[in-house]
């Protein structure tokens, strides 16, 4: 029962987040979460793992494919800070569910956390015509963003999010389709950091191996169910998914703060 939970989780998820543009492991986290099936660690773990296989496969489709459109010249910059940020956001959870005496009660501080940025987001989206966005060309700046975005994604085991492409859309002016497949390149760097460190230094949690493979999988499968659909719908009906998508994240997310704090 809890291999088909975390599949059909994990499915719908990535095919809500890649038709909304912001990717499933910001809805599978809490969503899991939610159905206390595993304990936070475990779930934040299998988490990251998915949206590394999810955004090196995106990535990597679309170099194949010669449709990439990574700005290096400001997104190398981010991808390194995002690394470093990763490796902190880790070590962050880490000191954060070692101060509580169930280390599920983390999970209640990731909830809040991810409502507080969900909510900042939504209200710049629904305002974003109204707002000029910039054209950060300092390196050191590009850096701390990085570090930040890794950070956030890394301490919430979700990868990116609608946020990440709100910061590059806001700071670096990119277009949306630009701005989300250098969101992934970032999310691919913080992530991998952070879960490097929980496999070298924290100790993996237990789970069953099949449960993350399947995962993995339908994450992809998901993914590309996701793109087609995007493909097929205007961008009137793609911006109100996203808005509605971003509300539901908000609604689970008061639902963990209640369960664990």
């Amino acid at each position: 029962m809890i291999q088909v939970i975390c599949y059909l989780v994990t499915f719908f998820a990535c095919i809500l987040g890649t038709i909304c543009g912001m990717g499933g492991g910001i809805i599978i986290k809490p969503a899991l979460d939610a159905t206390g099936v595993m304990s936070v660690a475990t779930v934040t773990f299998l988490s990251g793992c998915t949206v590394i296989a999810m955004s090196c496969w995106s990535v990597g489709k679309t170099l194949v494919k010669k449709e990439a459109v990574i700005d290096l010249k400001n997104t190398a910059v981010l991808a390194v800070g995002a690394a470093a940020g990763g490796l902190a956001g880790k070590q962050l959870y880490t000191m954060v569910a070692s101060l509580f005496a169930a280390q599920d009660t983390a999970g209640g501080v990731q909830a809040c956390l991810l409502f507080a940025a969900t909510l900042l987001t939504l209200i710049y989206t629904l305002n974003k015509d109204k707002i000029r966005s910039k054209q950060v060309n300092s390196p050191a700046v590009g850096l701390i963003i990085g570090v930040l975005l890794g950070l956030l994604g890394a301490f919430l085991g979700i990868g990116g999010g609608p946020f990440n492409v709100a910061v590059l859309y806001y700071f670096f002016s990119m277009p949306a389709k630009k701005a989300a497949q250098n969101s992934l390149f970032i999310v691919f760097f913080s992530q991998l950091t952070s879960t490097l460190k929980t496999v070298l230094f924290d100790g993996i949690p237990v789970f069953d191996l099949y449960i993350l493979l399947g995962m993995i999988l339908l994450g992809i499968v998901g993914s590309e169910t996701g793109r087609r659909i995007n493909q097929k719908i205007d961008n009137r009906r793609a911006t109100l998914c996203l808005e509605g998508a971003m509300l539901l994240i908000m609604a689970i997310n008061v639902y963990n703060i209640i369960l664990f704090l």
